[in-house]
């Protein structure tokens, strides 16, 4: 009876792990394996489980009816987003926008159950930043390192958590990101004691989805049948039109109409002490503008990017682009009261948004008077990671780029070659020549497989078609990679195809930041004025006209590992940064994780219209998938055809390495076979045997201690008396 009691247990814990969703998970700091689940679902904002719609007033919530405002309805269970209330339709994990954040320490091996509840739609989880070293199928990226999970179908996300940092997590599959699907991934050191706060941002509109926005890019976005114009950039570059109504903070926002009034949503809060330090790891988990960070009244301290530290350095505020991630401390010095947060894209006309600093006994019940800092000429300001060189003169605001910033680590120099031999540099020009968005001219193309684990099958590389230095073509564009070499890449936003700054995100590495050029720049208006002149296009000679499919330094003595004004003592580590418009980044790695690894920008329509290409580091080296790994591919399939062939004929396939022959289930060989099937049967009636002979035993030991008992001329001793009798 023990035993099955404790099946039972057994069966009831691993279905509750399964079905309860959670607000946040913090694993325990002495655990080795940390387990949760998350719940991917259909929801709208604005929609409370049992009151129903609900709308703002004055930063609370109202039940729909409730025209007297008599009773509050708790925030906390309600997605508001900007407080829109025209509900809007978005896919979330644990019905959390965002989605409750994941919180382990470093080196603690992670588990997370995946279960698709949508009826129309699959998904993926992409473990944004983690190297995934010796895991490359659990990176999460649809038809690159795996399928991608079907409605109704669990997948368990299974790796080692590491390095320590700020990541996150969010669906790779079509626009889902921007539907709400994203969270925080935290990986804490063991050793940090310092209190943290969590921040998502994120660009915001009232479309239906993102799948809305998706079609509005390609045919029109029209309001009130007025064409939608395109946004522009402070330095006169231009973003796609993209519908913005707000700004996220946490998943809160508050609408502003035209007239600067907004509709009194509720805004996201965070709590400090007085006199106490914080850390701030925020995460743009947004779809395509710069969001540009302040806190009123408090000097930011910028001491991380990407879960990589460098050298701190005091700023009035930062910029972040999509997929990016910055930890700030400040100290709660001030004035016991309310300050504003501030996120505001980089749009000439802004949006804006707010969340509350609130130290701990301030009046809840008040929002902040704070005003922004004014900079002046005697007081200017610093911004850290502007996408351009300079702001207008008179914003008397000074821009540092990233590449300024210095690894606080002093054993991580950039990695050196040993040889020429073991030196590879390549150009990847990340643009959108004649509207089409590619690296040097590839459109990506999904394979229909999954390219990492069944590579023998992919159909569609670039070999294929007709690409060339002033053509665009579409195929699954990769970059294959030698074991251990050290590769440099000029990562480029040039040619016909500029405009636009990128956000450029590598999957699988985190890369060195050696040196960034940007276009040149008009210092008193900071408007564009040209293109970097480092480059050369080639092609047609003219960089304004060529499509820089295959570009090179201009001067030649720079080949060979001898670019000049490389920072390779101390540069900082990153896996998402911004190619500014007309201007390069030089960037590298030691190809030393085997892999297909995503290489793509981050601004969520330029990704899913073919701004990608895979990094196919190793290939002889990339470990066989796990066991029972799913497959995918097209109906009919030659390849699975001649396989079956070949397997039935007895015939082995010698071509190609068994390491990357992924064995496909036949009928027969199907974990749900006959042959499985009578050896479960098997197991199941031994244990069942085994149970019926231990119950009978029980029985018989009971009917003999009854007899002696009852022949006994002795008085009967209790339960409690007697120990053999209470064991019966």
């Amino acid at each position: 009876m023990t035993v099955q009691m404790g099946f039972i247990i057994f069966t009831i814990a691993v279905l509750l792990t399964f079905a309860l969703p959670s607000s946040e998970y913090e694993c325990d700091k002495s655990a080795t394996l940390c387990e949760t689940t998350l719940v991917i679902q259909h929801r709208l904002t604005m929609m409370h489980p049992t009151a129903q719609q609900v709308f703002p007033a004055n930063g609370k919530l109202y039940k729909y009816d409730d025209l007297t405002q008599t009773t509050e309805i708790p925030v906390d269970e309600v997605m508001t987003t900007d407080g829109w209330e025209d509900n809007r339709l978005v896919v979330v994990a644990n019905e959390s926008l965002p989605g409750p954040p994941i919180i382990v320490y470093e080196g603690q091996r992670l588990k997370v159950h995946v279960i698709n509840k949508m009826t129309s739609d699959t998904v993926t989880i992409h473990w944004h930043g983690i190297p995934q070293r010796r895991s490359p199928w659990m990176d999460g990226v649809p038809f690159v390192t795996q399928c991608p999970i079907l409605s109704g179908q669990t997948f368990t996300y299974d790796f080692i958590a590491e390095p320590k940092g700020t990541y996150w997590y969010h669906s790779h599959v079509g626009d889902q990101r921007a539907k709400g699907m994203n969270g925080a991934f935290i990986i804490r050191e063991r050793t940090s004691v310092i209190r943290e706060q969590i921040m998502t941002v994120q660009d915001w509109n009232h479309n239906w989805g993102a799948d809305m926005d998706h079609q509005k890019l390609l045919l029109g976005t029209f309001v009130n049948r007025v064409p939608e114009p395109l946004r522009q950039s402070v330095d006169g570059g231009l973003f796609d039109p993209f519908y913005v109504t707000s700004v996220l903070i946490n998943g809160r926002s508050r609408y502003y109409n035209k007239s600067g009034q907004h509709n009194g949503a509720p805004l996201s809060v965070f709590h400090v002490e007085k006199g106490m330090d914080y850390r701030f790891r925020v995460i743009h988990v947004g779809a395509l503008y710069p969001i540009r960070i302040s806190i009123d009244n408090h000097a930011i301290t910028l001491v991380a990017s990407d879960g990589y530290d460098f050298q701190p350095v005091e700023v009035e505020s930062f910029i972040i682009n999509p997929g990016e991630r910055y930890d700030f401390i400040i100290n709660a010095n001030q004035v016991i009261g309310n300050y504003w947060i501030r996120a505001e894209t980089l749009e000439v006309n802004a949006h804006k948004s707010e969340a509350v600093l609130r130290y701990n006994g301030a009046d809840v019940s008040q929002y902040p008077l704070t005003t922004r800092k004014i900079c002046t000429p005697a007081e200017r300001c610093l911004v850290v990671n502007c996408p351009f060189t300079t702001f207008p003169a008179d914003y008397y605001t000074d821009c540092l780029r990233f590449d300024h910033l210095r690894s606080s680590v002093n054993n991580d120099p950039a990695p050196e070659p040993t040889s020429l031999d073991t030196f590879k540099e390549h150009y990847l020009n990340f643009a959108l020549p004649d509207e089409v968005a590619s690296v040097n001219g590839r459109e990506f193309m999904n394979p229909t497989v999954s390219a990492l684990t069944q590579p023998l099958e992919i159909t569609s590389t670039c070999d294929n078609v007709d690409c060339g230095e002033e053509k665009t073509c579409k195929c699954t564009y990769s970059l294959p990679t030698t074991h251990n070499d050290v590769v440099q890449l000029v990562l480029m936003n040039m040619g016909v195809g500029t405009g636009d700054a990128h956000p450029v995100h590598l999957h699988g590495y985190s890369f060195y930041v050696l040196k960034m050029g940007y276009a040149t720049y008009n210092m008193t208006t900071s408007k564009f004025i040209s293109q970097n002149n480092d480059i050369d296009c080639r092609g047609s000679g003219d960089m304004t006209t060529s499509l820089c499919n295959d570009a090179s330094w201009r001067n030649s003595s720079w080949l060979g590992n001898n670019v000049p004004g490389l920072n390779l003592i101390n540069p900082p580590r990153k896996d998402t940064l911004i190619i500014p418009s007309g201007g390069y980044a030089v960037i590298r790695i030691k190809a030393d994780n085997p892999g297909v690894w995503l290489f793509h920008c981050h601004i969520q329509v330029h990704g899913i219209f073919g701004m990608r290409m895979v990094l196919n580091s190793s290939y002889n080296m990339h470990p066989a998938p796990p066991k029972s790994f799913p497959v995918c591919r097209d109906y009919p399939s030659s390849f699975r055809e001649d396989y079956v062939d070949q397997h039935q004929s007895g015939d082995q396939d010698q071509s190609t390495p068994s390491v990357n022959k992924v064995k496909q289930i036949g009928p027969d060989e199907s974990g749900y076979g006959m042959k499985t099937f009578w050896i479960m049967f098997t197991l199941m009636g031994i244990i069942i045997l085994l149970l019926i002979a231990y119950i009978l035993h029980v029985r018989k030991q009971a009917q003999h201690f009854k007899k002696k008992l009852e022949s006994s001329s002795e008085p009967t001793k209790s339960g409690k008396e007697n120990p053999v009798f209470s064991k019966i």
